[in-house]
């Protein structure tokens, strides 16, 4: 767990999350995208749970505080979806400020969760990129583990290859929508991720399934 941690929240003084209930408070990063994600979205809720679940068997390869990172970005990186934290409208965004809003550290996973999986270019197409620009991307390895799980698990948190992940975006969403409009000028930085988080589980030896 990151900073989602209850303890660790009380130490620096934090509030709670919107719509959170005292007697309810989450104790990790996976209880509290359960807390927004599991009822309101159930669909979301399986997707990042197969994100999730398959990048806590990556981070025991990396580092402990990169592991953790990308296990904490993995539970974290759709709570822009939940509905009390919804201000533009746009997930990363929107996910990335509440975390920022209610942790007061930890810019990385900000990062992380703002620029997930192209988001920069979804941005452009919605006029917020300067909005978006509150928050550095992160050019790391974690990022690239983290667009290469997010875009290989489907909407209910199965494995898929990236070209199929690619292809649902594409028949979900009418042509005209934000996202199939951003797929194309996004489209090599997210092979780019893909490639390298791939080349860097083959010289690992890690297989996921």
């Amino acid at each position: 767990m990151l900073f989602a941690d209850a303890n660790k929240r009380a130490k620096y003084g934090l509030g709670r999350f919107a719509g959170e209930d005292a007697a309810a408070m989450p104790d990790s990063d996976r209880d509290l995208a359960a807390f927004y994600l599991a009822r309101a979205l159930p669909q979301r809720w399986r997707h990042v749970q197969g994100v999730a679940r398959r990048a806590e068997r990556v981070a025991e390869y990396l580092c402990p505080a990169e592991g953790e990172l990308l296990v904490a970005a993995a539970w974290l990186h759709d709570i822009g979806y939940a509905p009390p934290l919804v201000e533009t409208g746009f997930h990363p965004l929107d996910g990335a400020r509440a975390l920022r809003r209610q942790l007061g550290t930890g810019e990385r996973l900000w990062g992380l969760v703002a620029h997930h999986s192209g988001a920069i270019h979804e941005a452009r197409v919605l006029g917020l990129d300067d909005q978006l620009d509150e928050f550095a991307d992160d050019y790391s390895l974690v990022r690239n583990l983290l667009w290469y799980l997010d875009m290989t698990t489907s909407t209910d948190g199965k494995v898929v290859s990236f070209t199929d992940r690619m292809a649902d975006v594409r028949a979900r969403y009418s042509a005209g929508h934000y996202l199939n409009r951003a797929l194309g000028p996004s489209m090599y930085e997210r092979q780019a991720a893909v490639s390298r988080a791939e080349q860097w589980m083959r010289h690992s030896r890690i297989e996921l399934k």
